[in-house]
């Protein structure tokens, strides 16, 4: 601590802050929020596209390591484990826990914010050095919780319940958890005993974003698109559980042949079977089907070393003419926010926690329900093709969005947190 400075030195953790996925998104909001308020963020992960300034790469740090692979293949789909996986877990741990020590006292840090790497086993050295640091140092600690290993089925078959119990997450006494829905806070709850603080994923409502109109019309050309087609966007990675075989379907259902599905993201952290199986589902279907093959900036991270990359998902989002969302599973739902920050219709799968948390904040959205019907085909024809429609549509969300998921919210949450932890707000 600072003196009586009510600033804080706040050093941001994960296996990986890169690119557009949703946990590097996330955090990229929450240090937007943290320095308005003075506070100076500092990051550590294994793969890292911030400023070197103020960052520290550890590569045993990323969940693609040769060596955490190695211990990933031993570990899940398996019963029992060998002393050499343990030996190696622990040697992994105790240069990453080295290096966090080294992070906190290069940067001063005064408070930790974790971001899922205390969640999802990825990367279970990284998990414990992180508990044992933080049991040692007391040093105060947000564990932002993403996704927990009891919500996906590839951990269910294990061999390393002890660790999962110490670290996934730890119950210590200098850690606040927060996590992004409600379901997750009961389960959490019911498996652990740990009390958590539900703040849901944001955006800026607030301020809307310039739009650079040029560059809109080079990225609709980049993709092979004519100024007459009309471009429907499915904002996400190209992994099973984003449902995108209801888009493809959807599209063929329009019967039109200017509607044309681009998706957003690379296929990769999962494999790429699922990739190649929508392309061949798309030519069956007679669909145009655009896989931007790009990789993608991280819009809040000004300074990213991705910065070579042509377009954010910004440049995405304000060409398209509606967004197709029809996960199976999500833990809050990023591009549901983005595609009514943009202003956009969209057609989301009532997916868990979209009906539980999100749904009875009244969005005015096209829902499926798990199948797509004729109702909802019409629904989307009649939207792309009603300019009033859409725009009564997209006012209304925008409005709902602005008043529950907002920065002024989670600006709200973080200073609460940070006044629990040091009786001082930072702004």
């Amino acid at each position: 601590m600072h003196g009586a400075d009510m600033t804080k030195n706040i050093g941001f953790v994960s296996t990986r802050f890169a690119g557009t996925d949703g946990v590097t998104l996330e955090a990229s909001k929450w240090a937007q929020v943290l320095e308005q308020a003075g506070h100076r963020c500092f990051w550590l992960a294994g793969e890292l596209d911030r400023d070197p300034e103020i960052s520290m790469l550890v590569p045993e740090a990323y969940f693609r390591h040769e060596k955490n692979q190695w211990i990933n293949d031993r570990v899940f789909g398996h019963k029992s484990r060998k002393s050499n996986v343990t030996d190696t877990i622990h040697a992994v741990k105790t240069l990453i826990k080295v290096a966090l020590g080294e992070f906190i006292e290069q940067y001063a840090i005064d408070m930790l914010i974790v971001e899922n790497a205390l969640t999802i086993p990825l990367h279970i050295p990284l998990g414990v050095a992180l508990t044992e640091l933080i049991a040692e140092r007391q040093i105060p600690t947000i564990a932002h919780h993403h996704d927990f290993y009891w919500e996906r089925t590839r951990f269910s078959v294990n061999a390393v319940d002890d660790f999962l119990r110490m670290s996934f997450p730890p119950k210590l006494n200098s850690i606040a958890h927060v996590v992004i829905n409600s379901a997750a806070q009961e389960e959490l709850a019911l498996r652990t005993g740990i009390s958590s603080t539900v703040i849901p994923n944001v955006l800026d409502f607030e301020n809307s974003t310039p739009i650079d109109p040029d560059h809109a019309a080079a990225f609709k050309q980049s993709v092979g698109l004519t100024p007459e087609d009309k471009m429907i966007l499915q904002p996400t990675r190209i992994v099973q559980r984003k449902g995108i075989e209801h888009a493809i379907e959807l599209v063929r259902r329009l019967g039109d042949p200017r509607y044309k599905l681009v998706i957003s993201h690379e296929a990769g952290d999962e494999g790429f079977e699922y990739a190649e199986w929508l392309k061949v589902f798309a030519r069956e279907h007679g669909v145009d089907l655009r896989l931007v093959n790009t990789q993608m900036r991280d819009p809040f991270n000004g300074h990213g070393r991705r910065g070579n990359a042509p377009y954010s998902l910004w440049d995405i989002y304000p060409h398209a003419d509606f967004i197709t969302y029809p996960s199976l599973y999500e833990g809050f739902g990023n591009a549901f926010l983005e595609a009514i920050y943009f202003k956009k219709p969209l057609l989301i799968n009532r997916y868990a926690i979209f009906v539980r948390d999100i749904e009875p904040r009244g969005f005015d959205v096209i829902v499926m329900d798990g199948f797509l019907t004729e109702k909802n085909v019409r629904h989307v024809r009649e939207t792309l093709e009603s300019e009033g429609r859409r725009k009564q549509m997209v006012e209304h969300n925008y409005a709902v969005a602005r008043r529950y998921y907002s920065y002024d919210g989670l600006r709200h949450w973080l200073n609460m947190l940070i006044y629990g932890f040091f009786g001082v707000t930072g702004g």
